[in-house]
């Protein structure tokens, strides 16, 4: 008779979700700057703000926080009429991604507007600086031109390090700092990537019964690395 494996347990998939919260919230040397900017934005106040940096720099946390602390509106940079203006005209509004594909480029202006003359914050997140945006319009690229500009760069290995042990935290997890800086070490340097390692790393652990080690972190990485999985992000 042939040898069987023992059946894994099949996870429950409880759809946690990392905390956007202030206080769910790492702080480096990466990040220290954009920070203190939405710390310092104020709810009030006809001021624009704009975040650049690449994929998994953590912009889209910062937005979440800003947005949720002070109430603002969040727009769609493809459909920017007068619903825009209206929410631009009665409170803060935000704007994830504003150099994606699909810009209104006529109603951001008109929202930045429509901000500044009832004296209401805006806060943008992009990938690029906006004089790197293309934009057509140069009326827009001098309103983009006059807002304060904070970058974010790569996480470095101390924003890595805790957001990695945070995650881990809050799914109740204990797991070796060795086991986190081996994670560092390894990953792409990107919060998105670190938040679907952690996931899998969980799964894993529940399917096999097992501690989240060092070698259970290397196999899934090296599932990741060979194409064997797909990091959900």
């Amino acid at each position: 008779m042939g040898t069987t494996s023992a059946p894994r347990q099949i996870p429950l998939d409880l759809a946690h979700r990392p905390g956007f919260s202030r206080d769910d919230l790492v702080v480096s040397p990466a990040n220290m700057q954009a920070v203190a900017l939405i710390d310092g934005l104020p709810a009030r106040g006809a001021q624009l703000a704009v975040l650049a940096g690449p994929p998994g720099s953590g912009k889209s946390h910062l937005l979440a926080i800003w947005r949720d602390g002070v109430g603002a509106f969040e727009l769609d940079r493809r459909s920017l009429g007068a619903a825009a203006v209206d929410a631009a005209e009665a409170g803060p509004v935000v704007l994830d991604d504003a150099d994606a594909e699909g810009l209104d480029e006529n109603g951001l202006f008109h929202v930045l507007n429509a901000a500044r003359a009832a004296g209401n914050p805006v806060l943008l997140t992009s990938r690029r600086f906006p004089a790197a945006w293309g934009v057509a319009l140069p009326d827009l690229a001098s309103r983009l031109k006059a807002g304060a500009l904070v970058e974010l760069g790569e996480p470095d290995d101390l924003l890595l390090a805790g957001v990695i042990t945070k995650l881990f935290a809050d799914r109740q997890v204990e797991v070796e700092q060795a086991v986190v800086q081996f994670l560092v070490r390894r990953i792409e340097r990107s919060l998105s990537t670190a938040i679907g390692v952690v996931e899998r790393l969980d799964r894993r652990a529940m399917e096999t019964k097992s501690r989240i080690t060092r070698q259970l972190a290397a196999g899934v990485m090296e599932s990741v690395d060979a194409g064997q999985g797909r990091l959900d992000l």
